[in-house]
């Protein structure tokens, strides 16, 4: 019987987890398409760069990685302690890197002078990033989608290009 994600996933059991994403459509994320005739090994380099871009934002760094034809495999551990270490301005610095900001916060990175509901909302913002930054779901939405995007714009369609990642809980051997 298949279980929600939040559900598969347990920080307190293991920081440690299997995904799997495949393509859809006859997609082909890297090597020869024998159909079409083209070579799509240059999409390897998209996903290193990728998933080395998005290690060193969010809190969850690849222990290892395998890059097939349909599909790829990432080994990643979590590391939800490290994000709740990060200071505000920290949080802010990273979700900036991937996301544009909010007004009110970037208020607050100018050195405006605002009240404590300003400053309340802030945090609340600050809290859901940091969330959000150790979170395996939107680690793989941060992945697939800027991978699915090039390689539509490159195969000229649009619509899906993975199905939903599948997920396993990875023990580190002692």
């Amino acid at each position: 019987m298949t279980r929600a994600r939040r559900n598969l996933i347990d920080l307190t059991s293991s920081s440690y987890y299997h995904v799997i994403s495949r393509c859809i459509r006859r997609s082909y994320l890297c090597g020869d398409d024998s159909y079409s005739g083209q070579n799509f090994d240059h999409r390897r380099i998209w996903i290193q760069d990728r998933i080395k871009h998005l290690s060193t934002v969010f809190s969850i760094k690849i222990a290892a990685y395998a890059i097939m034809s349909n599909h790829y495999h990432l080994v990643l551990n979590v590391n939800k302690q490290a994000a709740n270490s990060w200071d505000d301005d920290e949080v802010i610095k990273r979700w900036y890197q991937l996301y544009n900001g909010n007004v009110l916060v970037d208020r607050y990175l100018a050195g405006e002078k605002l009240d404590t509901a300003c400053l309340y909302r802030i945090k609340m913002f600050v809290q859901k990033w940091r969330e959000r930054l150790y979170d395996l779901s939107w680690f793989m939405k941060n992945l697939n989608e800027f991978i699915a995007r090039a390689a539509n714009k490159e195969d000229n369609c649009t619509g899906k290009f993975y199905s939903l990642p599948s997920l396993s809980l990875t023990l580190r051997a002692s």
